[in-house]
Formats: C-alpha cells, structure tokens, sequence
C-alpha cells in the first residue's frame, strides 16, 4: 500500500468524533500538554496527516476538545421548575462534567471559553433563565460569567486533589499540609488549626460541591430584583 492510498484508508475509517473522544481521554490522562497531534495519530494508529483533515492545528483540536466539554452539559431544564433550581441544575450539570474529565477545567480556562454552539446554547439559556425573573442584560451575563469560574473554582481548588496524583501520593500530600496547619503556633493561629483537617481534604468532596453551589445560589437569589430586602 502507497503512502497515499494508506493516508486514503486512515481518512475514510477516522471520524472527527472518534478523534475528539481519543484526545480527550489522553488529556484526562496525561494532561493538555500531552496531546499532539502526533502522539493522538500513534495513539489511533493512523498517519499525521489523518488528523490534518479533521483538524488543521492543534488548536483546533482543542477547540474541539472544549466543545465536547460543553456539549456535555445537560441544558433541558424543567420550565415549571422555580427559576433557582434551573440554574442550580445547569451549575450542578457543568460542575459534573468539569469532575469527570480532569483537564476540562484547564481546558476551558486556556482558551475561548464559548465559542462553538454547544457553549452558545448552554449560554443562552442560561441567560433567558435570568432575564425572566428581572435581571437586567449586565446582571444576567455577569451571573453566567461567575457561574462558570465557580464551577471551575469548586473543581481546581477541591481541597487535597490533584489530578495527576496516585491515591497513594495524594494521601500523602494530604497529610503533610495537615500537619503543616497543625504544627502552627496555637495562639497565633487556633482557629487554622482546628480546621487544619477540612483546609486540606475533603472528606465528602460531594459535600465540597454542594456547599459551593447552595453559596453560589444563595447570592443569586438574594441579589434578584423580587428578592425581600
């Protein structure tokens, strides 16, 4: 088989899809900066030049990569549902899918944040979800805006993770901040160190998230225009 007709037969059985699911998984792996076009072609064990006619650079791809991230979230709100418990459940739908995939967050901080369709629709409802209760256009975009760093907030900053960490090392990494808080001077710090557990390890990460976005929503709702002063 010629280069050509081999670089035909990679074409013709590569989907962009099949592409996309290949290089998100190598980066919740290995991480953003592990996914290149060549490796993602040894991976899938094709040419190069394959991956050149589903995406031109590697920009694209992780284009690409953030669209899949955003077409994840699940957007189809019960619309009898209170206005709060709509954006609670597009926040909690967006925080799920940040947790499953561990370089999402990277991902979506690295580069345009919504530019593709699935980012528009999840935007735009969200905004119509605002704007039908009182919030004016400003409000509403900087509601969706701090939505989204809270979300990414709540997942980078889960107290004790780190993604490329065995359970082992993180144990571990855990247990030297805590002793670190804890060997603080009492009467200078008393109230770090009896907190020197929950400041360094979740022990209900769930707990974490939950916390952050019943927060997150409290002020929302506070700040509403119909909200009693």
């Amino acid at each position: 088989m010629t280069p050509t007709t081999a670089h035909q037969a990679d074409r013709a059985r590569l989907t962009r899809a099949a592409v996309v699911d290949r290089a998100l998984a190598l980066s919740d792996a290995d991480g953003l900066e592990a996914v290149t076009i060549r490796r993602l072609a040894t991976e899938l064990g094709v040419t190069p030049m394959a991956l050149y006619w589903h995406f031109r650079s590697k920009e694209e791809l992780l284009a690409g990569l953030a669209e899949r991230v955003w077409a994840g979230i699940d957007i189809d709100i019960d619309p009898a549902a209170p206005w709060p418990a709509q954006l609670r459940g597009l926040l909690e739908s967006l925080i799920g899918v940040l947790r499953a995939h561990p370089s999402a967050s990277t991902l979506l901080l690295s580069g345009e944040k919504m530019n593709s369709e699935a980012a528009f629709t999840a935007t735009e409802i969200a905004l119509e979800v605002l704007r039908s209760v009182g919030f004016d256009p400003a409000q509403a975009a900087a509601i969706v805006r701090n939505a989204l760093y809270t979300g990414l907030m709540l997942v980078m900053s889960e107290p004790g993770f780190e993604p490329s960490m065995t359970d082992e090392d993180r144990a571990e990494y855990q247990r030297r901040n805590r002793i670190r808080l804890a060997m603080l001077p009492p009467s200078k710090y008393p109230r770090i160190i009896e907190s020197a557990g929950p400041l360094t390890a979740c022990e209900d990460p769930d707990q974490h998230y939950q916390f952050g976005i019943d927060l997150f929503i409290a002020g929302v709702q506070a700040m509403a225009p119909d909200a009693t002063p």
